[in-house]
């Protein structure tokens, strides 16, 4: 790779997005000693150390740190002019970069994005799949996809789905063996299969609500996983009771192995959203795909249908907590 402070420049922030010099290389197409070169050439041209690097890890010094806040959005822009200059007329290209939860996946995102490659093939999306909250302008994402009690106000939100149910549900054997829990309280003396917050490292609390009350409770249990299979399998085999997105476990309450109980207590949940910032400048290739999933969520709210069972992962109704 012949060194100009151009193409110098790109990879450093490439390797500033990827925390990895391993991970940029085979992004950029070259060898990794040529890359760590390349970087190292930039940095003796600028006279500053514009990463720290260990064996494990690649972190940004204050230097590299302005100079990704500095240059990124440039080369960013001038990366996607060079794209649009090369496509032919009202043909969509360029990247979108999302977040969204692992509820969202085959309830909305999975649907939304097969209709949107389909219909705009020369565009690219970076999906990725994490329950915390993310500063989506830091770390340089085109939108998010959450619900709607965790959204700052000032974001621009869109609506993907109609609102669901947050429900606890055990097998009959565990109900049998443990009895069946009446009020929130008595999930204190249930094993529980708890999840870990993704932002906080605490173990999340179930919450519940009847009426104006609300419950957060501090459930405990043998078992703690973000994986939605492991939780639902051990639920059925009578591991425990299991806090669920409602249409994830439809099909198997429907079956029989699996029991919803506390059903006066279940939350609601006002649905998944679409947001990012009011003020951003939005890319043809984002500004498409906002526009087939207002289309798709107007089709689903036309028909009435409700959020099909799937398998996100750990429920997303407290991340306003996490």
């Amino acid at each position: 790779m012949a060194f100009t402070p151009l193409n110098a420049l790109n990879a450093f922030l490439v390797v500033a997005r990827r925390r990895s010099f391993a991970a940029a290389a085979k992004e950029l197409g070259v060898s990794t000693s040529a890359l760590s070169q390349s970087v190292r050439q930039l940095e003796a041209r600028l006279g500053v150390t514009l990463l720290t690097r260990t064996t494990r890890s690649v972190a940004l010094t204050d230097p590299g740190r302005r100079l990704v806040e500095g240059a990124g959005p440039a080369v960013d822009q001038a990366l996607a002019a060079l794209k649009v200059a090369a496509v032919e007329p009202g043909e969509v290209t360029g990247q979108v970069k999302l977040t969204v939860p692992f509820i969202s996946l085959s309830h909305v995102v999975t649907p939304v994005l097969a209709r949107y490659l389909a219909r705009y093939p020369r565009v690219e999306v970076e999906l990725r799949v994490e329950d915390h909250m993310v500063d989506i302008v830091a770390e340089g994402l085109d939108a998010g996809i959450r619900l709607s009690e965790s959204l700052e106000r000032d974001m621009v939100q869109v609506r993907l789905s109609e609102g669901f149910r947050f429900v606890v549900v055990g097998s009959p054997d565990y109900l049998k063996r443990r009895g069946v829990p009446q009020t929130p309280r008595d999930l204190l003396n249930h094993d529980c299969l708890c999840i870990r917050s993704g932002t906080t490292g605490a173990l999340y609390q179930w919450e519940l609500e009847r009426g104006s009350k609300s419950w957060r409770v501090p459930v405990r249990g043998p078992l703690v996983t973000s994986s939605q299979t492991a939780m639902v399998e051990l639920a059925e085999a009578g591991a425990g009771l299991m806090y669920s997105f409602e249409p994830d476990v439809a099909a198997r309450v429907k079956q029989g192995s699996l029991r919803v109980v506390l059903e006066p207590y279940a939350a609601l949940g006002d649905g998944l959203f679409l947001y990012f910032p009011s003020r951003s400048r939005v890319s043809p290739a984002f500004r498409a795909f906002v526009d087939v999933a207002r289309e798709m969520a107007a089709e689903r709210k036309a028909s009435g249908a409700t959020p099909r069972p799937g398998s996100g992962g750990p429920p997303s109704r407290g991340a306003r907590g996490r």
